[in-house]
Parts: structure tokens; C-alpha cells; sequence
């Protein structure tokens, strides 16, 4: 899909925003900011975090090539930053260390090849510390996304640069369908990775720390995470590998939470797991679902304990189903995610799936512009949920179907501080 330059898109959200929402439109999708029934003519004040995914990976979102001058690839983020404001976000999740590499100047990773089209070249600028820079100045929150342990979309360490840390340490390595991986078991590896990304805390002003979905690799048909060394050197003392491997990641996940606090007390520690934790069906205090994938036994993730012992500072889960959907109903997800956040210290908010809207592979529910507004609508019941956040920033851009302007005219009529 094409991008829309920046006066287009201003054009077509002010036409959406004013053609598409009617009265009854309105009278059935109230925001957030109306006034107190006790008090008509007084607006609320809005605290809750809107924010947007910005993807670097596979050049998903930004830059929109490998290679582009300094210039252009600085020039398409200061636009993404400015959609975010017009659209009355607060927040960017941008991405920075997308396949153990970095977008900043750091001494322990190469630079990634999403920015020039070779890793380990320097691309002439900082992005991290121009994105923190340019956000801060307009007012929106920079959260600093890595993923910890995914190495290469490929399996050939020789195509890495040769002063890759994979390269010098191929034992911390595991191939695992059709990509590399850093081994969660690995007490040196999870020391590295975790001073990998700590640089970036002890550099720059960064709102948060950001993980995403991926810690063991997603399940793959017929293959084999081969970590049995790992876990005969590094498993004694637990009944089984699956015990193991959620130890490792529960480690990682404490270990980070306390060294960003460490260094940088300001800075949030915050994950977006996808959306189910486990089925019912599964455990009794799994989520009424029949999903395909549960992160406690499939990504050895578990989600749920970090939310109740309050590892972490907020979660995202990723609610990427519609109001209905049969295996995972985003009306029934979501209130399993705010009873378990229910009187943690972690915040919750909900990660909405924009990129399905209009896309004609997705079911019929997608193809309406009202789903999104549907999702908010739906949460305001319940104040555990203290924000969104939409994937990703190519969609929040272009919106074609009118979904996030929809979103914008019914729920973000007011300006609005991500919560604290």
C-alpha cells in the first residue's frame, strides 16, 4: 500500500472525521472526554496512553527502504511523529533492536541493516536519539521496543557481519525454522542481551523499555528448539524442560525490571505479549478461549505472573481479534486481562489490531470502519484498561477504510497524557 503524503492524509482524516460519524453515529460511540452526567457542560481530564507501533523490522514501517540518505529516513520519521500528534496519540513505540543489532550507536551490537542495506554500516545519524529528541518535543512519549533474543530471519551465520557477537559466540546460538536465536538458557547470553538493550537506557531519555510478543520462538510444525545441552548444563532442579524454559524467561524479565529501575528510575519496563496466556480449557485460570497458540506453553511466557507479582511496570496484551471472533473473542479476552490486572501495580493496556482493518483476507467484522471504535466503546467498562495502542504505523498513516479516524471522532476528542 502506498503512503499518503502528509497534506493528503490531513485532507482525507478531515473529511472522514467530518463525513463518515453522523449524530446517530455519535449518540451510539460517546467519548471519552463528554461530560460528567453529574456536571454537562464540564470535559473529564484524560489520562490514558494512545499510542502506535513504528516497526523497523523487514523495513515494515520506517525507513521505507534500506539505504535512503540520512535526510529521507530522517524526514519519514518526523512524519510518522507529526501523524502521531494530528491523530491526538500520545505515545510511539518505535523499534530499535529489531534482530540483535541497533538503531543507535552502540558498542556491543552492529548498526542494522534496515537503515542502509548492510548491517554494521553507520548510517550518519542517531534515530534513537533524534526519535526520543523530536518526540519529547512534541509532546508524545517515546517507548524503545526491542525484541531480546531474535538474531537473524535466516539461518547462515556467515551472511552476519563479521563482528556480529553471533559470530564470535555461535555456541549461544540455535537454529530454529528458518531463523536465528540467541538460547534463553544460556546464562551468558541472557547477560548479554539484556547489556545490549540496557545501553540504550543508560544513553538516552527513553519513556520505556518495550518487549514484544516473541521470547521462546513461536512454535513451528515439526521442528525443534534444540537447547538439550542447555538444559542438562543449566536444568537441575526442575521437573521438566517446559519449567525450565519459563524460569529463564522469568529471569530475564525480573533481571531487566530492576536494572532499568537502577539506572534510570523514570523509565517504565512494559511487554506485549500476544493475547492469550492460556485457555481455559488448558487451566482453569486461563482466558475463555480456544486459541491456537498460549504463551505459557508455547513462547514459555508467563504472562499472567508478571502482571501479578508486578515485574513490570505495564501490559500490552495483543487483542488482535474482533468483537465475536469464535477461538478468541475480543469481548471476552478483554476482561479476563482486567481481572488479572485487577489490584497489580501493572497498568494494562490493550494492543488493537488496525492492520486487519479493511484488509479483504480478514473476516467480515474488519471490512466495518466501526470495529476499532467498537474495542474502546466495549473497554470503557472497565478502568483497569488505561489506554491502546494500534499496529502499526504504515496503517495508522494511511487508514484506509477510515477505521483510526473513526477511533479519533468517537474516543479521542480531547487531547489526552499517557497515564503514570
Amino acid at each position: 500500500m502506498g503512503r499518503l503524503s502528509r497534506r493528503a492524509f490531513a485532507v482525507a482524516a478531515v473529511a472522514t472525521l467530518s463525513g463518515l460519524v453522523t449524530a446517530g453515529d455519535a449518540a451510539a460511540f460517546p467519548g471519552p472526554a463528554s461530560s460528567d452526567p453529574a456536571s454537562p457542560g464540564r470535559a473529564r481530564a484524560v489520562r490514558e496512553l494512545r499510542g502506535m507501533w513504528l516497526a523497523t523490522v523487514s523495513n515494515r514501517d520506517w525507513p521505507s527502504s534500506p539505504g535512503l540518505l540520512a535526510g529521507e529516513q530522517r524526514a519519514e520519521l518526523l512524519d510518522h511523529l507529526d501523524t502521531a500528534v494530528r491523530l491526538r496519540l500520545n505515545t510511539v513505540i518505535f523499534q530499535v533492536r529489531p534482530m540483535a543489532d541497533a538503531l543507535w550507536p552502540s558498542p556491543y551490537e552492529p548498526w542494522s541493516q534496515y537503515l542502509t542495506g548492510v548491517q554494521g554500516k553507520d548510517p550518519g545519524w542517531d534515530p534513537l536519539g533524534t526519535a526520543v529528541q523530536e518526540a519529547h518535543a512534541r509532546g508524545l512519549e517515546l517507548h524503545a521496543w526491542f525484541n531480546p533474543y531474535r538474531v537473524a530471519d535466516h539461518t547462515d551465520l556467515t551472511r552476519l557481519t563479521p563482528s556480529h557477537p553471533a559470530r564470535s559466540h555461535p555456541d549461544w546460538v540455535v537454529r530454529y525454522g528458518g531463523k536465528l536465536y540467541y538460547d534463553p538458557g544460556l546464562p551468558q547470553a541472557r547477560k548479554f542481551v539484556r547489556t545490549a538493550m540496557l545501553d540504550a537506557v543508560r544513553k538516552y531519555e527513553i519513556d520505556a523499555v518495550h518487549w514484544d510478543d516473541y521470547f521462546y520462538p513461536y512454535p513451528v510444525a515439526g521442528q525443534v528448539f534444540d537447547d538439550d545441552a542447555t538444559y542438562a548444563a543449566h536444568g537441575a532442579g526442575f521437573p521438566d524442560k517446559a519449567a525450565w524454559r519459563r524460569d529463564n524467561i522469568d529471569r530475564l524479565v525480573r533481571e531487566m525490571a530492576g536494572a532499568i529501575k537502577e539506572i534510570r528510575p523514570a523509565t517504565r519496563f512494559g511487554i506485549s505479549p500476544f493475547g492469550v496466556w492460556r485457555n481455559a480449557a488448558t487451566d482453569p485460570l486461563g482466558s475463555p478461549t480456544q486459541a491456537g497458540v498460549q504463551t505459557y506453553d508455547d513462547m514459555y511466557a508467563d504472562t499472567r505472573k508478571w502482571v501479578r507479582k508486578y515485574w513490570i511496570d505495564y501490559i500490552c496484551p495483543q487483542l488482535y481479534w474482533n468483537i465475536g471472533f469464535t477461538a478468541a473473542d475480543y469481548a471476552r479476552l478483554l476482561p479476563w486481562w482486567a481481572e488479572v490486572a485487577e489490584g497489580t501495580g501493572t497498568q494494562l493496556y490493550v494492543g488493537e489490531a488496525l492492520y486487519k482493518a479493511g484488509d479483504p483476507a480478514q473476516p467480515a467484522a474488519w471490512q466495518d470502519p466501526a470495529e476499532l471504535s467498537r474495542h474502546l466503546t466495549f473497554a470503557r467498562d472497565y478502568p483497569q484498561v488505561r489506554g491502546h495502542a494500534f499496529f502499526s504505523g504504515t496503517q495508522v498513516a494511511a487508514d484506509r477504510i477510515g477505521a483510526l479516524a473513526r477511533v479519533v471522532a468517537d474516543h479521542y476528542q480531547q487531547p489526552a497524557k499517557p497515564p503514570r
